[in-house]
């Protein structure tokens, strides 16, 4: 297909004429996109097309960019996607106009938005919608989540595609046959498109919803059934409305839902639910008429050429092309000139007749043409009426995308300091990061060392045993060899006894044989017995040599044992003297390994304390740089929070000569001076900086007492860290200087806390009293004196300047009446409070129990009745021609904002149920009224004034000097913008500061934390 041929039928189809598209156009350009594989084309045509100007333009390219995304091929979605934004921007466009085509055009291009996008997060389905079951549960992946989902997102579809159904119903005339006109077929024919996909998402909810009630709770999935049961309600509605009109009848078959939706809750009801069908009945083409105003054209052309024809055939076109060359015609005869004549009175005859024919039909069709224009002087005048609501509109915008701008100039400007401390927090928190690394990494080494540690106490633990068991064994020896001492030396005793014995028993022998030779020779006479004797002694004597012979080989047996014994004593007692020298060797080798070892650890835990001590002197020495720093100059703190840190840097102080006095007595454990060190350099490096930030918003002298102070903090810090440093000067540390340093610090931050919390306990009741009493006589005193400006208004002044006095005084006087019912209903309210919450105690220990709430209460007293004041004061002189309108616009805000305070203030410890709380809550809706009221009064009065004075005459000035004045302006109008955003900062600010000085001031905050950078 030519890309030519569809450009035309595209054209064709979307004009500007309130007729439905033509269907074989709408064909053209479906198969346009089938061939082309796309919708380039398409869209090239029409970015071309003013769709944003022309309503019934964009209402039929909605129909025919449905068709396609239906119809047409499947890349045309994705040729789309790109235009969504543009769509949204139309839409949100056309719903500016609450008539015509407008709303129907937002609503269209709504839904055709959520088409591109459910068919985006959905590629499975078609454009079409036509799936078969299995497809279908496909779709969700066996996951009843999707499935929950794409119901969700398909109830979303069906939405849009109802409302555009009931708008485009509610948009025309029932009581009249619409369907028949051109009008009314041009807002049917996209329904057909719509009924198509409605059938489709309604037979697909109903089996999802099915399918969901199989898997999930009914409880779950009320929220699915009642939204189902409102769009079933209102889909059948809508396809019984369209089924009797006359349009529909002929192009598509509507199908009819059942009576009563599908019940959910039966499993077995899926079986009952039929699918609804359309059809679209297959007709004969016919060609389609061209439009009136074609035909008109035509008849009108063909009627002006007739005439020239009809002269060409009478007159022959040489004679047409010069009917006075009367040389041609001198041949001719009488009778001829008389018959030519003659012809010619008929044809002239004739002409006049055609003539007054054409004059009649030029009359009818510029009849025509004048009501045809005085139709579009009418579209003209409604056009240029809406074009000036969207110039009206634009300048709207306009003003709010200004307003915008500025917003996303301070948004930046908010995220470009936030983005800049997240940076600083990151790399504080880098730093952090790595400290905490080492720290870990020393721990690590210190767990290492201490296991190490525990070995080498293990092994000489081991060794000592040995030793122990050598010296056992050696004593056990020597036992032993005392006691085969003992054996031997008896042994030797007993044979030393029997050689006596037997030397006892030799000498008496010998006695014996002395005595009995002494008998043998004194007797002489029995010589035989004698002799027999003396054999038997002989005998005996042989047995006794014997037996001395055997003791001696006794003996010397038990010799030769005892030597044996001896040398294998000695043979032990060898073997055990090495033994225990190699013992003793070992053990002594050991000894000095777990000195060394010992002395190692020593020296890591002190080079570990000296990393330690150098980390801590890096956090503090970043601290005293950071005092210098142009960015730190921004930071604020409150003089609580100073105070609170500088006496948990003192408390650190102690503990960290504790640590040190630990150290110094036991040199194996340094985990306890570590941590010391490292919480010391902490609190020390963050009380340096809460002290500089709070010197940045007190007065000059404690501010540069307070930086010296800081300086002097830092460097006392540091050289106290050198001494922990070093082993020569850790025993001499002394953290005096710190101590004291600090102590000044702690001594300047007392001194500059806010003098309003000094307030004794005992006198806030009595002054809760005493500021409510003044705040109510305030308002009387207010009241009072707009009665009187109001009086003298009323005598001295006329005109427009008296009616506008009346409405700002007489808002005013509103304004306070409304004020004052809200103090007294705060006051019936805190009477209640106090007495429901103080008990058996009075109402000022119940004041002085809840201090903070107490003071809160004070402040927003006082600041309402110094805004009753104020507001007074700017109203006299509005009234009088001094003041300004804005200063008393800001008083009333003002006062608003101070009744809010005093009403937060009350409410806070009210119980939520109480008739006064009630109470309070009506009134302060009151005076938000008034304030409006006060607000609108003073702009309508500085309207009429500035309406009177600034009437402008330019009818006297030459065209240079309205330039000039032009030039003037324009410079006035530059000078006020720059001037207007400087104010705007400069009320940031501000705010800011009045932000912090009350928090400061009135004790909002506990602890500081808020106002600590």
């Amino acid at each position: 297909m030519e890309v030519g041929k569809m450009t035309v039928s595209i054209n064709k189809a979307i004009n500007a004429q309130e007729v439905a598209v033509k269907e074989k156009h709408a064909r053209t350009c479906i198969l346009g996109t089938h061939h082309e594989k796309g919708a380039h084309t398409f869209w090239s045509v029409v970015n071309r097309l003013p769709l944003s100007s022309n309503a019934v333009l964009c209402w039929k390219f909605c129909h025919v960019f449905h068709k396609l995304l239906r119809d047409g091929h499947p890349n045309v979605l994705k040729d789309s996607v790109r235009y969504k934004s543009e769509l949204n921007d139309m839409s949100r466009m056309w719903g500016h106009l609450s008539e015509g085509y407008g709303q129907l055009c937002s609503i269209y291009l709504k839904l055709l938005r959520t088409k591109m996008e459910f068919h985006t997060k959905n590629p499975r389905f078609p454009g079409n919608l036509q799936m078969s079951d299995r497809q279908l549960d496909e779709t969700g992946e066996n996951d009843v989540n999707n499935f929950f989902q794409l119901t969700v997102e398909m109830f979303d579809y069906l939405e849009c595609e109802l409302n555009l159904f009931q708008t485009v119903f509610n948009s025309l005339d029932m009581s009249r046959s619409v369907s028949v006109t051109a009008a009314g077929q041009c807002r049917l024919a996209p329904l057909i498109q719509v009924i198509l996909d409605c059938s489709h998402l309604y037979d697909y909810t109903v089996k999802l919803l099915f399918k969901l009630h199989s898997c999930l709770p009914a409880d779950t999935l009320q929220g699915h059934r009642d939204r189902f049961l409102e769009q079933f309600k209102k889909l059948k509605d809508l396809f019984y409305r369209s089924s009797n009109l006359q349009y529909f009848k002929r192009l598509i078959q509507i199908p009819q839902l059942p009576e009563n939706p599908p019940n959910f809750l039966r499993a077995s009801a899926l079986s009952e639910h039929i699918s609804p069908v359309v059809v679209i009945p297959v007709e004969a083409s016919s060609p389609d008429s061209e439009p009136i105003m074609e035909l008109v054209d035509m008849e009108t052309s063909s009627q002006k050429s007739l005439p020239e024809n009809k002269f060409d055939d009478i007159f022959g076109s040489s004679f047409s092309n010069d009917p006075f060359n009367f040389n041609s015609q001198n041949g001719m005869n009488s009778d001829d000139k008389d018959q030519l004549i003659e012809q010619l009175h008929r044809e002239i005859s004739n002409l006049k007749e055609e003539l007054k024919n054409f004059k009649a039909e030029s009359h009818r069709l510029v009849m025509q043409l004048k009501g045809r224009i005085s139709e579009l002087e009418a579209e003209l005048a409604e056009q240029q009426h809406l074009k000036q609501q969207a110039l009206d509109e634009s300048d709207f915008l306009r003003t709010e995308l200004d307003e915008l701008k500025k917003r996303h100039e301070d948004t930046e400007k908010a995220q470009r300091s936030l983005t800049e401390i997240e940076r600083k927090a990151q790399a504080t928190e880098q730093r952090y990061m790595k400290l905490k690394e080492k720290y870990s990494e020393l721990v690590q080494n210190h767990a290492d060392l201490l296991r190490k540690n525990a070995e080498v106490t293990k092994q000489v633990t081991v060794a000592r045993q040995v030793q122990g068991d050598a010296e056992r064994e050696k004593k056990e020896l020597e036992d032993s060899f005392q006691q085969l001492s003992k054996q031997a030396q008896r042994k030797m005793q007993e044979q030393a006894e029997v050689l006596e014995t037997l030397k006892r028993e030799l000498v008496a022998s010998k006695q014996e044989i002395q005595s009995l030779r002494s008998t043998i020779e004194c007797s002489t006479q029995s010589e035989a017995e004698q002799s027999t004797q003396l054999a038997g002694l002989r005998q005996e004597r042989d047995t006794l040599a014997e037996t001395v012979a055997q003791h001696d080989q006794q003996r010397a047996a038990l010799q030769a044992e005892v030597e044996q014994l001896k040398t294998t004593l000695e043979t032990e007692k060898e073997s055990s003297s090495k033994t225990l020298e190699e013992l003793q060797c070992r053990l002594g080798e050991k000894e000095r390994n777990a000195q060394d070892f010992q002395q190692q650890l020593l020296d890591k835990q002190f080079a570990l304390l000296q990393c330690a001590v150098g980390e801590a002197e890096q956090m503090v020495q970043d601290a005293l740089n950071r005092l210098d720093d142009p960015i730190h100059i921004s930071c604020t703190s409150s003089a609580d929070y100073l105070l609170s840190r500088s006496v948990a840097a003192l408390k650190c102080v102690e503990q960290l000569e504790e640590a040190r006095g630990q150290y110094l007595a036991d040199r194996s454990d340094v985990s306890a001076l570590l941590s010391s060190v490292a919480l010391f350099a902490h609190l020390t490096g963050d009380t340096i900086l809460q002290a500089s930030a709070t010197s940045h918003m007190a007065p000059m002298e404690p501010a540069d007492l307070l930086l010296e102070a800081c300086r002097q903090c830092g460097g006392e810090a540091l050289h106290y860290l050198g001494t922990l440093r070093d082993a020569a000067s850790l025993e001499s540390a002394d953290c005096t200087a710190v101590r004291n340093c600090l102590s000044r610090i702690a001594t300047i931050g007392e001194e500059l806390r806010p003098k309003g919390l000094d307030i004794k306990q005992d006198e806030l009741g009595d002054l809760v009293d005493k500021e409510m009493a003044a705040t109510a006589a305030a308002i009387e005193t207010a009241a009072a004196r707009i009665e009187e400006m109001l009086s003298k208004s009323r005598a001295g002044d006329t005109g427009v300047k008296l009616e506008v006095n009346e409405r700002i005084l007489g808002s005013c006087t509103d304004l306070m009446q409304a004020i004052q019912d809200l103090v007294l209903a705060s006051k019936d309210l805190q009477r209640e409070i106090v007495e429901s919450g103080r008990g058996a105690a009075s109402p000022k220990e119940f004041y002085a129990r809840n201090s903070r709430w107490t003071e809160g209460l004070i402040s927003a007293s006082k600041a309402v009745g110094w805004g009753a004041t104020l507001m007074v004061d700017a109203a006299d002189l509005v009234v009088q021609g001094k003041g300004k309108f804005e200063e008393l616009m800001v008083c009333s805000h003002e006062i608003a904002a101070s009744t809010a305070q005093l009403v937060a203030a009350s409410k806070v410890k009210a119980d939520k149920d109480s008739a006064n709380l009630s109470k309070l809550q009506v009134a302060s809706r009151a005076v938000n009224q008034a304030t409006a009221g006060v607000v609108a009064s003073t702009k309508s009065g500085k309207s009429q004034i500035e309406e009177k004075a600034d009437s402008m005459n330019f009818s006297a000035m030459t065209l240079t000097q309205i330039k000039r004045q032009e030039m003037d302006s324009q410079v006035r109008v530059l000078e006020l913008e720059s001037q207007l955003q400087k104010e705007r900062q400069r009320l940031g600010e501000l705010r800011k500061k009045h932000y912090q000085l009350a928090g400061v001031a009135e004790g909002w905050d506990e602890n500081g934390a808020d106002l600590a950078p």
